[in-house]
């Protein structure tokens, strides 16, 4: 079994690395990863390019019914995209917050805010299971295929449970099991920081929202290509860097990182969490194993 002190030190460098990167919307790859999780072209191009990194499993805003004037928290906000839209919604009156154990990654979110102009925006260093709030203070909790990274995952729904209001609610997009992963996928600190290992099943998920006091638990397959991810990697490298899996891209298009191919050709000794997360899913069908899944819950009124 992987260590817990193990797996936050590899992810906070895995993503933080990602956030000294240059990925973009700008980027095909990194774009089409948003695209095919349920982000629209028109919210791609209303937020900060710098953003969007390519590392969602979904679109939680566009399922969080935000209204104006509410506060909201992104858990594992990375560059900022879900905030961003986020802010949008809740409008000049409210807040939209974001929370990440990266330093990296917060620098870059306010760096992005800074740039864009963005006010009702806030970002804090914390990992998720001690957040920086007051209790009862959260209109609704958001967070894109982060909660799978959280190894005390009962100590985090119960910090969203203690800063949510009495009616508040939760809309997460994250990774969920169908069934258990292959032994060699399960031991591998490459999978969990790639958001498969550390995934539960959906029904050890909607048991553990509901010990943590949740009502209205629902948890939906949204039938998204986890494959993306590998296809989206392939399309961002070069012709020259054409991969054994036989997706090219035009060098125009290609992300300024260096390559690691499914051949297991290394362009580098220290390969992104993308490289990774593509060889990753050369291996074996992840769609067999998981799914993207939306994930409701609220905290009764009373």
């Amino acid at each position: 079994m992987l260590k817990e002190t193990e797996i936050k030190q590899a992810v906070r460098e895995r993503y933080g690395a990602v956030a000294k990167s240059k990925r973009s919307t700008e980027h095909a790859g990194t774009r089409a990863v948003a695209e095919a999780f349920g982000y629209s072209s028109d919210e791609l191009a209303s937020i900060p390019a710098e953003a969007n990194m390519g590392l969602s499993c979904g679109n939680p805003t566009a399922m969080a019914s935000l209204r104006p004037g509410e506060v909201v928290v992104d858990l594992g906000s990375g560059g900022g995209l879900d905030v961003f839209l986020a802010a949008q919604k809740v409008g000049p009156t409210g807040k939209a917050i974001g929370i990440d154990m990266s330093p990296e990654m917060i620098e870059r979110a306010r760096r992005n805010a800074q740039e864009a102009n963005v006010s009702n925006v806030e970002f804090h260093l914390s990992e998720i299971e001690s957040l920086p709030l007051a209790s009862d203070s959260v209109d609704c909790v958001i967070s894109n295929c982060v909660i799978n990274l959280v190894p005390d995952k009962s100590r985090a729904l119960a910090e969203i449970w203690r800063v949510l209001k009495l009616g508040g609610r939760l809309a997460i997009s994250d990774i969920a099991l169908k069934k258990p992963l292959p032994e060699v996928v399960m031991k591998s600190l490459a999978a969990y920081t790639g958001c498969v290992a550390g995934a539960v099943t959906i029904a050890a998920y909607r048991r553990m929202l509901l010990d943590a006091g949740f009502d209205g638990v629902e948890i939906i397959d949204s039938r998204a290509d986890l494959n993306a991810y590998a296809r989206a990697e392939a399309k961002s490298r070069p012709v020259a860097q054409s991969s054994c899996c036989g997706s090219t891209a035009p060098a125009s298009q290609a992300l300024p990182v260096a390559q690691t191919s499914c051949c297991g050709t290394n362009q580098k000794s220290d390969p992104s969490i993308h490289d990774e997360l593509a060889e990753l899913l050369s291996m074996f069908d992840a769609n067999e194993y998981a799914a993207s899944v939306k994930v409701f819950a609220l905290k009764p009124a009373g």
